[in-house]
C-alpha cells in the first residue's frame, strides 16, 4: 500500500457555489459570509466549508462545502435560517452558479 489514500464515499455531497462579487462589494460580501459560516458550522451533517478568493481580477469567489449526505445539505438549504442569511447576497453579487455532486472518490496527498 502506498501513502496516498483512495477511497469511495458515494454518500457524501460536495457543493460548489461560485459568485461574482460586484466591484467594491468585497467587504459587504465577506461580512455576509461570516454570518453564513456561523450558521453552517453548527449544522448537522456539515463536514467542511472553504471560501476561495479569486487569484486574478475576475471577482469570481468560490464557496465549496462537503456534507455527509444530500439530505443534510438540502435540509439546511431549505431552512428558514438559511433563506434569511442568503437573502442579502443579491446586493453583493451579480452572478451566481451552484453545482452539487456526489463524491465518488477521494485522493489525499502525502501530509507534509
Amino acid at each position: 500500500m502506498g501513502t496516498n489514500h483512495i477511497g469511495r464515499s458515494a454518500d457524501k455531497l460536495g457543493v460548489v457555489f461560485a459568485v461574482r462579487v460586484i466591484e467594491g462589494g468585497e467587504q459587504g460580501f465577506l461580512e455576509m459570509y461570516e454570518q453564513l459560516r456561523k450558521s453552517v458550522s453548527s449544522t448537522p451533517g456539515h463536514i467542511i466549508e472553504r471560501l476561495g478568493r479569486p487569484a486574478d481580477d475576475s471577482r469570481q469567489w468560490v464557496i465549496t462545502s462537503e456534507w455527509r449526505s444530500a439530505e443534510d445539505f438540502f435540509a439546511w438549504q431549505q431552512s428558514e435560517e438559511h433563506q434569511e442569511l442568503v437573502a442579502p447576497l443579491r446586493q453583493w453579487v451579480d452572478q451566481r452558479q451552484s453545482l452539487r455532486f456526489h463524491v465518488v472518490k477521494e485522493t489525499k496527498g502525502v501530509a507534509s
